[in-house]
Order: C-alpha cells, then sequence, then structure tokens
C-alpha cells in the first residue's frame, strides 16, 4: 500500500525578466510498513527537484543532476543522463538518486535535481532490497501526483 500526501502548494512569482512563474511543492511518502520513504517534490518552471529521507537519521548523503536526452538506441524514444553524482564520504545514497533523477528525467523530459539521504542502523540486505522497492514505488508516486496535476 503506498499513499501520497494530499497537500499541493502553488505560488506564482514573477522572475527576473517580469515573466510569470509557477512553483508547486508537493510530498509523497510510501506506506510499505518497513523502510518506508518520503519525497518533497518542487517544480520550478519545468525543472524539478527532489529531496528523499527515510529512516531514524534522514540527511543529505547524495546529489544527482540529470537531464534528458534521445536515447542512443533510439533517437524518438527519450532518455536521461546523470551528468554528475555527488556522494558524501561513507554515505551509500549514490545509485538511489541516480537512478531515481534518470527515471524522472526522462519521463518528464526535464532537468532533474535528486538528493537522497536515508538510514537505519544495522540494516541487513533484504532490508536494503526493500528500501530499493520503496525507492521505486517512490519515483512512481512523483511521476503520478505530477500527471495529476498536469493532465
Amino acid at each position: 500500500m503506498t499513499r501520497a500526501l494530499n497537500t499541493t502548494f502553488s505560488e506564482t512569482i514573477i522572475n527576473n525578466s517580469g515573466e510569470e512563474m509557477t512553483i508547486t511543492e508537493f510530498k509523497v511518502k510510501t506506506n510499505q510498513g518497513a523502510y518506508d520513504l518520503e519525497a518533497s517534490i518542487k517544480l520550478i518552471g519545468q525543472d524539478l527537484l527532489v529531496a528523499i529521507w527515510g529512516g531514524e537519521k534522514p540527511h543529505i548523503g547524495a546529489v544527482s543532476v540529470a537531464q534528458p536526452r534521445p536515447s542512443l538506441k533510439d533517437p524518438n524514444i527519450t532518455s536521461a543522463t546523470a551528468s554528475s553524482v555527488f556522494c558524501f564520504i561513507g554515505h551509500k545514497e549514490n545509485e538511489l538518486a541516480k537512478a531515481a533523477s534518470e527515471i524522472l528525467a526522462a519521463a518528464l523530459n526535464t532537468q532533474v535535481v535528486v538528493t537522497a539521504g536515508i538510514h537505519w542502523d544495522n540494516i541487513d540486505e533484504k532490508g536494503v532490497r526493500q528500501v530499493i522497492r520503496n525507492s521505486e514505488v517512490l519515483v512512481d508516486l512523483i511521476l503520478e501526483r505530477i500527471a495529476s496535476l498536469y493532465p
């Protein structure tokens, strides 16, 4: 079972060029019963900023920046490349942040920044697999929520 938090905030601002720009922000959360994750999402113009966290000590452990591009196999399909991934020493969220940013950039055809910081003390291999599954569910929730905001 998963759920999206229902609160969505939108704000229209005037950028430096005098143009109106809408900033929309919302949160989603998995509800799998174990190793659940949360994300705060901010749509800034056409770009996307996502913060993913979970566990006993949420933090920022890794940052990934992805941009859409034509697929190398089929230029008619949009893919994405994480052009930069930074992982703080001792952290392991880089693969999760990279995967999330690439999926979101390709699906939404926009630039994406993802931060991730997840920590459970003494997590075992089964727990790590559940975190990975939950991160995939979280990305699906983000895509579903954006689709509902922009039908």
